[in-house]
C-alpha cells in the first residue's frame, strides 16, 4: 500500500502502467526570458485545464534573473503564486518543478510546503533539485560544491518535520529543539520528486525519493533509465518528465525538434506519448513557451483531442 494513494494530488498524477498530463506555468508562449503573467489570464486558463481534466498545473523556483542564462518561469515566487492558484481552483494537482533546495532552509521549505498542502486539500506534489544557475549560488552565498550535501540534508530534515511531532533535528543548517513546524500534512508526509540527478546516485534517489522527475530523452535512453531506476526499489514510485510542445495546426504534422520538445500535430504527439507510457513514463508536463498559435487553443486542442487518451486518475 503507498500511503500517497490517499493524496489528493498524487493519486491525480500517479499510477502504476498509467501516464498523465500536466502544463507548465506561464501557461503562454513568449520571445526571450520574460512572460506577460497576466495574471488574469492565467487563472482563466488555469480553470480551463482543470475543466479539461489536466492532471496538475506546475510552477519553477527561479530564485534570480540571470540574463544571461535565459527563461525566469511564472516570474512570481512559488509560494505566493501556488497559494493564489490553490484559491482558484479546486482539484488539479499542484506541482513544483523545482524548489532549489540549496538556497532555500529546509524548515522554510518545510513549512512552506505543508501550507500549501493543507490549503490547497492536499494537492500538492513538490518536485525538488539542487539549482543550476551559477549566479545563484554566490549570490545566496552557498558553496556550489556543497549542494549534494545539503540537498540531503534538506530532504532529511522536512521528512522529519511533517512526520513527527517536536522532532529534535541537528544538522549543518538546523539545531531544532523544543519547536515544531506547523501545519502537519494530514498524512504526515508530502510526495518528493528528486529533479535530475540532483548531485545524487539513482540509489539514492530510489531509496529516498518518492518519485523522479527528469528531462526529455531519447525513447531509448529513457526506457533504460526508467527500468534500471525501477530495479533499484520494490515500491511504485512514479517517472515525470517535461516536454515543450509547439503544436501545429495539421494534426498529422511530422515531429520537428525544438528545445527539449517537438512541433508537432496532435496525432503523432500522441503516439509519442503512447511511447513514453510504454517506456514507464507515468506524467508529462507540457510547456508551452515556444508554442506559434494562440495559447488558448493550444490548450483546448490538447484537452479535447490529446487528453482523452491520457486523462487525470480518479476514484481513489
Amino acid at each position: 500500500m503507498n500511503r500517497f494513494d490517499k493524496h489528493k494530488g498524487y493519486s491525480r498524477m500517479f499510477q502504476e502502467n498509467n501516464l498523465t498530463l500536466g502544463l507548465f506555468f506561464p501557461l503562454e508562449s513568449y520571445e526571450g526570458s520574460i512572460p506577460e503573467m497576466n495574471i488574469e489570464k492565467q487563472m482563466k486558463l488555469a480553470k480551463r485545464a482543470e475543466e479539461l481534466n489536466f492532471a496538475a498545473l506546475f510552477v519553477r523556483d527561479v530564485p534570480l534573473y540571470d540574463p544571461h542564462f535565459g527563461d525566469v518561469g511564472q516570474i512570481y515566487d512559488p509560494w505566493v503564486y501556488l497559494g493564489y492558484i490553490a484559491a482558484h481552483t479546486e482539484n488539479i494537482a499542484l506541482g513544483t518543478a523545482s524548489i532549489i533546495l540549496t538556497l532555500r532552509h529546509p524548515l522554510h521549505v518545510a513549512k512552506a510546503a505543508a501550507s500549501i498542502d493543507k490549503i490547497s486539500g492536499e494537492r500538492l506534489v513538490l518536485g525538488v533539485a539542487t539549482g543550476d544557475r551559477p549566479i545563484e549560488f554566490p549570490a545566496f552565498s552557498v558553496d556550489p560544491e556543497e549542494r549534494g550535501t545539503l540537498f540531503q540534508e534538506s530532504i532529511f530534515v522536512m521528512k522529519r518535520a511533517w512526520e513527527e511531532n517536536f522532532p529534535a533535528v541537528r544538522s549543518p543548517r538546523v539545531n531544532l529543539w523544543n519547536g515544531d513546524i506547523l501545519p502537519k500534512p494530514r498524512l504526515s508526509d508530502i510526495p518528493v520528486l528528486v529533479t535530475g540527478h540532483s548531485s545524487q546516485s539513482p540509489e539514492w534517489i530510489a531509496q529516498n525519493s518518492d518519485g523522479w522527475m527528469y528531462y526529455p530523452r531519447n525513447l531509448k535512453f529513457q526506457t533504460e533509465l526508467i527500468k534500471n531506476w525501477r530495479s533499484l526499489t520494490d515500491r511504485f514510485k512514479p517517472f515525470s518528465q517535461s516536454l515543450y510542445v509547439d503544436l501545429t495546426e495539421d494534426p498529422n504534422h511530422a515531429p520537428v525538434p525544438i528545445h527539449l520538445g517537438f512541433r508537432i500535430g496532435r496525432n503523432p504527439l500522441i503516439e509519442f506519448i503512447e511511447g513514453l507510457k510504454n517506456a514507464g513514463v507515468n506524467h508529462v508536463i507540457i510547456n508551452l513557451k515556444y508554442g506559434r498559435r494562440p495559447v488558448e487553443e493550444v490548450i483546448d486542442e490538447l484537452g479535447e483531442e490529446v487528453l482523452p487518451h491520457f486523462p487525470a486518475l480518479t476514484g481513489k
